[in-house]
């Protein structure tokens, strides 16, 4: 444990805090451009979508898997960078949206992605919360996160904004209006799940001597499953392992015994019947569960629940879900001792090739 004293109240607590606003802020800023680029994407042959993203990106990435397919009708693929920038062969981009995802918008490898699918004449989106980065300046279109400053290594509001870009886009090119006011509630729905971070605590301090840890999702919370995790080992040094729950359930499981501490999100949808039954397994095994949800069984399964306060339509739930887990993370970092706001060995910008 680090002797080193800190502040009651950290940098990325309060980036964690406006989230709310940043999405709000978000929404108001991009509706009109998003519509406008939402209609002539739609005027050209756009049969997929290929996403370049790393880290946190890559997560909200994930979630475009599922948002494009499931309410578009349009396949995702994650692109690999290395194919442009280290072997030279990219591929044919015939009829692809390509995005490049970075808070950023400085990472060499996005940027090349980008770079050669509109070389390939394919159409070029580049989400990022920098108007004036190389990866703005390499696409034909660019959506503004509006997220302000973010401070702290580890990102909280700009992967919010993320998550509500894609959403954002999602709803504007199936013209879905009620889709479209439900993602107006989200930012109030944030404001709500703030209220958890007692009992992020809590939790926090029941783990303070955790090394390892499972991460449980499924569907559109698988993305939330691995953001979670990742804040986990970048802030905590925790070794914590996201899973689908059914891919868990071929052999992962096996790491279970008595005491293993294990987060599941699980808020009510089409998937939460699998994750319910397999909390019952890991309870049975002896795990330490924690839940995310706001369904009341669930809860019931949890040492440490994180009850949800509001309902969202399933498409949405992520985030609200992940912000619990931000909070755990933060508070779990503070209980180890370390500092939330240096993570050690990291930088805020990291550019791969």
């Amino acid at each position: 444990m680090s002797s080193i004293q800190y502040s009651s109240q950290s940098e990325l607590f309060a980036e964690i805090s406006e989230q709310p606003a940043a999405l709000a802020r978000f929404l108001d800023a991009e509706s009109a451009n998003v519509a406008r680029l939402a209609a002539r994407i739609n005027r050209t042959n756009v049969r997929y979508v290929m996403i370049a993203a790393r880290g946190t990106s890559d997560n909200a990435a994930t979630y475009a898997q599922y948002i494009f397919a499931s309410c578009n009708r349009l396949p995702v693929a994650l692109a690999t960078p290395s194919l442009y920038t280290v072997y030279q062969t990219p591929p044919r981009l015939d009829g692809a949206l390509v995005i490049g995802i970075s808070q950023s918008g400085e990472s060499p490898d996005i940027v090349a992605v980008v770079e050669e699918a509109r070389k390939q004449n394919a159409a070029t989106l580049a989400i990022t919360n920098f108007a004036d980065s190389p990866l703005a300046r390499a696409a034909d279109d660019v959506v503004l996160q509006h997220a302000g400053e973010e401070k702290t290594i580890a990102a909280t509001k700009t992967y919010t904004t993320q998550l509500g870009a894609l959403a954002l886009l999602s709803t504007a090119l199936a013209d879905d209006r009620a889709r479209r006011a439900e993602l107006d509630a989200v930012p109030d729905a944030i404001a709500r799940t703030l209220t958890l971070s007692d009992a992020a605590e809590d939790a926090a301090a029941r783990w303070a001597i955790a090394t390892t840890m499972l991460v449980i999702g499924r569907g559109y919370n698988y993305a939330t499953a691995f953001e979670i995790a990742l804040k986990l080992k970048e802030l905590a040094y925790v070794t914590a392992e996201p899973f689908s729950s059914a891919d868990f359930m071929h052999g992962p499981i096996a790491v279970i015994q008595g005491g293993y501490p294990v987060l599941i999100v699980a808020p009510r949808g089409r998937v939460y019947d699998d994750l319910l039954d397999v909390a019952r397994q890991l309870k049975a095994r002896g795990a330490d569960l924690a839940m995310i949800s706001d369904a009341p069984d669930a809860l019931a399964l949890s040492r440490a629940p994180l009850a949800l306060p509001v309902s969202l339509p399933e498409w949405l739930s992520p985030l609200v879900a992940v912000v619990p887990g931000q909070l755990l993370a933060h508070h779990l970092t503070r209980a180890k001792g370390y500092d939330p706001d240096h993570p050690r060995g990291l930088m805020k910008v990291t550019k791969t090739l």
